[in-house]
């Protein structure tokens, strides 16, 4: 009896060491064979413990110089930084790391050296808020959460090189992060500001605008306030050209190099100036890229924060702005900008200002979905060719001009070509009729020559804020003498978090470090004088955008990366990680990157060349049956399933979870049992504790092991794409493990698991069999490269069915190469196969198999043959028969004479080179 990889076909176990008498057919005999399950409990701690006691993956010393350097090949594999989280992984955290897993094994194989190192980014939030919560000191916490995390990846069988595990609070670490932002602070890079902040008064700490939602945190939900203070700034900003323009050297996702782009907002247009017309000495400069457009301006807006606003303000409306002003700059950027929301917010000034081109006054208004962050802080509105002016416009009555032809101006604004209308011989010029970016350009010539604009480049990316009010991150490594900051010497690093009595904030503002007195009272160096410590601490990301650089010589304490090393290893050859981080980790980390190599600490310009992002693990799906008010099921055909109401009545209905088993599956849906015509939801959703799917992976690997959890993840599909978790999908990898391991092995009579004696040597294996494993070395080979890692294991599963269907004994020549094949993938299993076929050392440092062409040349062919679509016949024929003489071998096979079959005659002959001949009657 066949065993099915992934459907029926169970194999019985009984307890973990299931030992029971089967009749099977293998290798061609029918004979009662005593079968013992694969014990993945005892394997994988096994080959767990020789791996760490040998060190198998440790990093190979690279030579500094020579020859011998020029002839190796690197590869440099990286995990996105995980952070230690107190609720350790769940199974969605282990599906990227198994792929750079796969992939560094793969390369191993293959004669590379191979960096693949894992550490953790341990600075950040959670642990001060449990602090402050229990007394405990974060770096207990977090020593705790690391080695959950490290004893799970260990578990999983990942090949990391531990003796370069990092953490970011570690002080060895972090004085290097703290000369970086030296060198960031020398090039005049850093820099202080008072900004506008999102302050949270519970979490006692500045928020960036990602961590804020709808006007609360987004960790505890608390109250998020604006104010202004002072904080430290990276200019980033400086290179927003060079991180845009280098994006096109990169092997990453276009999708992702178009989030960087649209963050970085790189644009070209004009600067003008509007008159104020009851302030004769002011003047509004706003920033457009489409100034052809500027005729059909019907007001003008300020961002609240906008420099000496309340000037601009008459008398009656004063009380009006200053109530607008306070309200918004209590919003984050993104409540403001109103993400999904149409609803327009603003107060008039009772001003008017001048358009420069004609010469009419339009109001001048004060709104918050402009941001003072960005271009000048004020806009030109032009609601009939801007969707969030339209929106305004519409919310305040104002005019809403047509200036370019082509939309429908009375439903939405329209940015696409046209022709120009409504210009009526604006600065004498004639442009009506003219397409529009033609006008541009003809505007852009005449402002140049009259002085009326100026055509600039600006960019949405805005200067990084750096700074925050917390004990649990990087000290700055700045004193402050007579008020001016001081950079300390390289000498005096790392400056070291001390101890504190209490965690919680310190109610000024400033972080816990601010009421040690003790470290925060220093003498400068320099000058002798009295000096106070900076007590603001680095953000969480400022460990994260260099650890790929420490990973390559993290114990050197005289410099943060040895450049021989650096050179030989970077760049990063293959970075995996969520799409979540598609922005701002990887543009920090570019950025820093960047100084460095102006700095001449790297020698590359982007640390990542390649970049792949591997999709969510939905939980497992979950049936829903709605119920209405009278308790009757109504199926979803019935319903809209977004505001869970019938389309036809609007009467409300109400969900309720179904068991998978009093269902049946129809196609795609899925039905109750109880009455068929009842259709019910069926969804997955994220992973998360409060929906109770969290699948735990160490109750996975104790059920089924590392392995079949592994190549689960891997086989559920492409890598890049979101999918549903199953239970029973890790028991069919599970069953093909068992599979694999009856093949190779045979119990004895004292209940061992020996290699089997079918398995031999000096046996000449026939042509199919040849064909059949370098097929499989061949198709394995390119999929593992390309990481298609799902159809390389699902070739791997059709060799082992085409070995278990061979009669007679078997060369170990058709084994051991497959054992290789399927080392990256399942590294437990086949340490133990490989044993068990007499070879000493890891099967990880066996040369990857190599197909041989030759043996997939083929003189035969299986032709199906068919009649009205349904097989008769499969039969060997010769390669590359025509029509004429497939379709006489087909009836000579089927015995068709003449122009009919079964007594119908026949309509047409289907002829599939190679494949198949169908007689259509």
């Amino acid at each position: 009896m066949e065993l099915g990889f992934l459907g029926g076909g169970s194999f019985p176990l009984q307890g973990r060491r299931n030992i029971g008498l089967k009749k099977e057919k293998w290798l061609g005999e029918r004979r009662n064979v005593a079968t013992m399950a694969y014990d993945h409990l005892r394997v994988e701690p096994k080959w767990q413990k020789v791996w760490d006691e040998e060190e198998t993956f440790k990093t190979p010393d690279v030579p500094k110089s020579g020859k011998g350097l020029e002839e190796r090949k690197k590869f440099y594999a990286l995990d996105m930084f995980p952070y230690p989280s107190g609720t350790g992984l769940h199974v969605g955290h282990p599906e990227g790391y198994t792929a750079t897993d796969i992939l560094s094994r793969y390369k191993r194989h293959q004669g590379f050296d191979v960096l693949h190192p894992m550490g953790w980014d341990a600075f950040g939030l959670p642990a001060e808020q449990y602090a402050v919560q229990t007394g405990t000191h974060p770096r207990e916490t977090t020593k705790k959460n690391v080695d959950r995390f490290r004893s799970q990846l260990k578990r999983l069988g990942m090949s990391y090189d531990w003796n370069r595990e990092l953490s970011t609070t570690d002080e060895r670490y972090y004085k290097w992060t703290q000369w970086i932002f030296l060198k960031l602070f020398e090039r005049g890079l850093a820099y202080q500001a008072e900004v506008p902040v999102n302050w949270c008064p519970e979490l006692g700490t500045v928020l960036a605008n990602e961590e804020v939602i709808n006007g609360k945190s987004e960790r505890g939900g608390f109250p998020v306030e604006r104010r202004p203070m002072r904080q430290w700034m990276l200019r980033i900003t400086d290179y927003a050209e060079r991180l845009l323009e280098d994006l096109d050297t990169l092997d990453w996702p276009e999708s992702l190099k178009t989030m960087q782009r649209e963050w970085i907002g790189r644009s070209e247009g004009t600067e003008l100036s509007f008159e104020v017309k009851s302030h004769s000495d002011r003047s509004i400069s706003v920033y457009t890229t489409r100034p052809e457009t500027i005729c059909g301006v019907s007001y003008v807006c300020l961002a609240p924060e906008y420099d000496n606003i309340m000037e601009l303000v008459t008398e009656g409306q004063k009380e009006s702005v200053e109530q607008y002003v306070k309200e918004a700059m209590m919003k984050s950027d993104r409540d403001r900008t109103g993400e999904g929301s149409t609803k327009k917010t603003g107060v008039w000034t009772g001003s008017m200002a001048i358009n420069p081109v004609n010469g009419e006054e339009v109001p001048l208004w004060v709104a918050d979905y402009v941001l003072g962050g960005y271009g000048t802080g004020a806009v030109m509105a032009v609601p009939a060719h801007d969707q969030r002016d339209f929106e305004f416009a519409t919310e305040f009555d104002l005019p809403i001009i047509e200036v370019v032809t082509g939309g429908d101006i009375s439903k939405s604004a329209y940015d696409g070509p046209g022709k120009i209308v409504n210009w009526n011989n604006a600065l004498s010029l004639d442009l009506d009729g003219m397409d529009a970016a033609e006008a541009k350009m003809k505007l852009k010539e005449n402002f140049a020559e009259t002085g009326l604009g100026k055509w600039t480049v600006k960019f949405k990316l805005r200067d990084w804020l750096f700074s925050r009010q917390r004990y649990w991150g990087e000290p700055f490594p700045i004193v402050f003498v007579d008020g001016e900051p001081r950079a300390l010497h390289e000498s005096e690093l790392p400056v070291v978090l001390p101890d504190v009595d209490t965690y919680q904030p310190s109610g000024t503002g400033e972080s816990p470090l601010a009421t040690i007195d003790s470290w925060v009272q220093v003498r400068d160096k320099d000058t002798g004088k009295d000096a106070v410590r900076e007590t603001n601490t680095m953000p969480q990301w400022a460990g994260s955008c260099w650890y790929y650089l420490r990973y390559i010589d993290p114990h050197n304490d005289d410099v943060l990366v040895d450049r021989d090393f650096e050179k030989y290893w970077m760049p990063v050859d293959l970075y995996v990680g969520g799409v979540e981080h598609a922005v701002l980790h990887l543009l920090y980390a570019r950025f820093w990157h960047k100084v460095l190599y102006d700095c001449g600490v790297v020698s590359t310009k982007e640390p990542f060349q390649r970049l792949v992002n591997q999709g969510i693990i939905l939980g497992n799906v979950e049936y829903t049956g709605f119920k209405n008010a009278s308790g009757e099921y109504v199926s979803t055909k019935l319903i809209n399933e977004v505001d869970e109401t019938i389309k036809r009545t609007g009467e409300k209905v109400f969900g309720e979870q179904v068991d998978a088993k009093d269902l049946l599956k129809k196609g795609d849906s899925f039905f109750l049992k109880s009455n068929p015509e009842v259709r019910v939801q069926a969804r997955s959703h994220k992973m998360s504790k409060s929906r109770g799917n969290v699948v735990n992976p160490d109750d996975v690997i104790q059920e089924h092991g590392a392995d079949a959890l592994r190549c689960y993840l891997m086989f559920m599909g492409p890598l890049e794409q979101v999918k549903p978790w199953t239970t029973t999908g890790v028991q069919g990898l599970s069953r093909f493990f068992q599979k694999v391991w009856r093949i190779f092995t045979e119990e004895d009579e004292d209940g061992n698991a020996p290699l089997n004696p079918k398995i031999s040597e000096n046996i000449n294996p026939s042509k199919e069999q040849l064909a059949a494993l370098h097929g499989t070395i061949k198709t394995v080979t390119q999929l593992t490269e390309e990481m298609k890692f799902n159809t390389a294991l699902a070739s791997m599963m059709e060799y082992i069915n085409t070995v278990a269907k061979w009669e007679g004994p078997i060369d170990r020549c058709l084994l051991e190469p497959f054992v290789v094949l399927l080392s990256p993938y399942a590294p437990h299993l086949t340490e133990e196969l490989w044993e068990k076929l007499g070879n000493s050392g890891s099967v990880s440092k066996v040369p990857w198999p190599k197909h041989n062409e030759e043996y997939l040349a083929v003189d035969e062919v299986q032709y199906s043959l068919l009649i009205n679509g349904k097989q008769k016949l499969r039969l060997s024929t010769a390669v590359g028969l025509d029509k004429d003489a497939a379709e006489a071998f087909a009836r000579s096979a089927l015995k068709i004479n003449g122009d009919e079959v079964n007594g119908k005659p026949i309509k047409k002959v289907v002829f599939v080179p190679n494949k198949l001949v169908n007689f259509v009657a």
